[in-house]
C-alpha cells in the first residue's frame, strides 16, 4: 500500500472512529433522559436510573477519548509534547508569554485593541512571545469550540508561525470570533471559513485535512493542560519574567494601547 493510500486510509478510519463516537454519544445522552424521566415511577425506579445514569454518564466522549490518541506535534513547538510555542526574533532579549482561551470575548477584546501593538512591538524585536492555550470555557459553558479552535491554530502552525499568528488574529476578530456562550468553534467548517481569510491557508488542503481528521486534537488537550498546570486563573493574561503585566491600579490584563505599553515598559526594564 502506498503511503498516500495508507494515510488516506487511516483518515478515513479516524473519520469513522470520530462520527461512531458522535453517535454514540447521542445515543447515551437519550439513554439518559429516558433513565431520569423512567426513575420517576418508584423508589426502586430512582435507584436504578441514578445508577445507570452514572455509568453511562462516565462513558468517554470524543475529547475524552482523544486523549489516549497518538500525540502529532505541530511544526514550529519544541517541549516533550510540543507544546511551547515561540514566535519572533531569536535574537529579543525578554519573552511576553500570553495565555488565552480561544472563546474567551476579554481575549477578542484585547486583541482587536491591543493586538496590533502587539504584533509591532514583536517584529521590531522588543520580545518574543510564547503562546500557551486554555480550553477552561469549553468546562464552563459546555462545548467544544475551545479545543477545536486550539487543535486548528496547530494545524496553522505547522504551516508556519506566522500562519499561526495570523490566524489567531482573525478568530478573534470583530467579524468571526462569536460571543462566548456560542460554540461557533466548534464547526470545523466555520474554522476553515475564518481561515480562508489567510494567505498562507486560504484553500491550503494539507491544513484543511488537519482540522477536519483532528490532526491536532491530542497537541490542543496537551497544551490546555500546559494552561491548567500553569496556576493562572483567567485569560487573558499576559507575564514576562514571571510577573503579570496588569492595568495601572489593577490586577487584569491592560486592555488599551496607553496601558499595556506603560506595563511594558516597566516589565522590559525590570
Amino acid at each position: 500500500m502506498s503511503k498516500r493510500n495508507s494515510q488516506a486510509a487511516k483518515s478515513a478510519a479516524r473519520d469513522r472512529l470520530r462520527q461512531e463516537r458522535e453517535r454514540q454519544a447521542k445515543r447515551d445522552k437519550i439513554k439518559r433522559q429516558v433513565i431520569v424521566a423512567a426513575s420517576l415511577v418508584g423508589v426502586l425506579a430512582i435507584a436504578g436510573g441514578i445508577s445507570y445514569a452514572v455509568v453511562q454518564g462516565n462513558k468517554p466522549g470524543y475529547w475524552e477519548a482523544a486523549k489516549d490518541d497518538k500525540l502529532v506535534k505541530p511544526a514550529n513547538t519544541t517541549g516533550t509534547d510540543g507544546t511551547t510555542v515561540v514566535v519572533g526574533k531569536s535574537t529579543a532579549k525578554k519573552t511576553l508569554v500570553m495565555y488565552e482561551d480561544p472563546r474567551c470575548p476579554i481575549c477578542a477584546q484585547f486583541e482587536q485593541t491591543v493586538g496590533s501593538t502587539v504584533d509591532k512591538d514583536l517584529d521590531e524585536g522588543k520580545f518574543k512571545i510564547q503562546y500557551v492555550g486554555a480550553t477552561f470555557l469549553d468546562n464552563g459553558l459546555g462545548g467544544e469550540g475551545s479545543k477545536n479552535a486550539l487543535s486548528a491554530l496547530g494545524a496553522a502552525l505547522n504551516v508556519s508561525s506566522e500562519a499561526f499568528l495570523e490566524y489567531k488574529t482573525a478568530l478573534y476578530s470583530t467579524k468571526w470570533h462569536p460571543a462566548e456562550d456560542d460554540d461557533k468553534f466548534k464547526d470545523d467548517a466555520y474554522l476553515i471559513k475564518v481561515a480562508d481569510t489567510v494567505s498562507a491557508l486560504k484553500g491550503n488542503a494539507a491544513f484543511q485535512k488537519a482540522v477536519k481528521d483532528g490532526t491536532y486534537d491530542k497537541w490542543a488537550l496537551e497544551m490546555s493542560k500546559t494552561f491548567d498546570d500553569s496556576g493562572v486563573k483567567g485569560t487573558p493574561t499576559l507575564k514576562m519574567d514571571d510577573k503579570t503585566l496588569t492595568a495601572p491600579g489593577s490586577k487584569n490584563a491592560p486592555m488599551t494601547v496607553a496601558d499595556f505599553n506603560t506595563a511594558l515598559e516597566a516589565a522590559l526594564k525590570g
